[in-house]
């Protein structure tokens, strides 16, 4: 079984896509981490995210290990992501690997902005978790302060924006639901009933 969970950065989906995999014993995988590990290792050589031969080389140099990175949640890094995703040959490069892991047995939860349109359309599951942007930017506010980051609410806010506007405007798997996924607005959740929303959607198909 394979259950797709996108939507734009701080809705929640990754909270829900692991807890959802840990109730039903499903495999998870964060398929932003893929590209956040793309863009620490450009990052980290120097080079630019919007170079699309750079990127490539270090999608295909990627090991499992740098998934598990915590340099992967720095707001620098999920900036450089951003650009780095929009690249097609990058995507290509990283879609094998994402499917795998979705053909995996019992099932896979995986979640990331084109799970449900691009490399899972078969997926038995689509949710697509959106939330307002100010609520977003709240959690991420959190987030960032958790870790102890230095936070400039009008600079998190404007972040948010820009990768929004990057993600859905881009060429290639634009950031948008699937015709047939679920809508789940956690806009005014907490996120136990946003989780008992989105584990209901998929006990009624387990």
């Amino acid at each position: 079984m394979i259950v797709a969970v996108d939507g734009p950065v701080a809705a929640g989906k990754g909270t829900l896509a692991r807890r959802l995999a840990k109730h039903f014993g499903f495999h998870y995988l964060d398929t932003g981490a893929l590209y956040r590990a793309v863009a620490r290792r450009l990052l980290a050589a120097g080079e630019d995210p919007s170079d699309a031969a750079a990127a490539v080389r270090a999608a295909r140099a990627l090991t499992p290990e740098e998934l598990d990175n915590p340099g992967l949640r720095a707001e620098g890094v999920g900036e450089a992501a951003s650009i780095v995703s929009a690249h097609p040959a990058v995507r290509a490069a990283l879609l094998a690997y994402q499917r795998r892991v979705a053909a995996k047995p019992p099932g896979a939860v995986l979640d990331g902005r084109d799970i449900g349109t691009v490399v899972c359309p078969e997926a038995d599951v689509k949710l697509f978790v959106t939330a307002s942007v100010e609520a977003r930017a709240r959690r991420r506010i959190r987030e960032l302060g958790a870790q102890g980051a230095a936070v400039d609410e009008a600079q998190v806010l404007a972040a948010l924006e820009r990768r929004d506007a990057r993600d859905s405007a881009r060429a290639v798997a634009p950031l948008k639901p699937a015709a047939d996924a679920h809508l789940l607005d956690t806009s005014k959740m907490d996120i136990e009933t946003a989780f008992r929303a989105a584990q209901d959607i998929v006990a009624s198909r387990v």
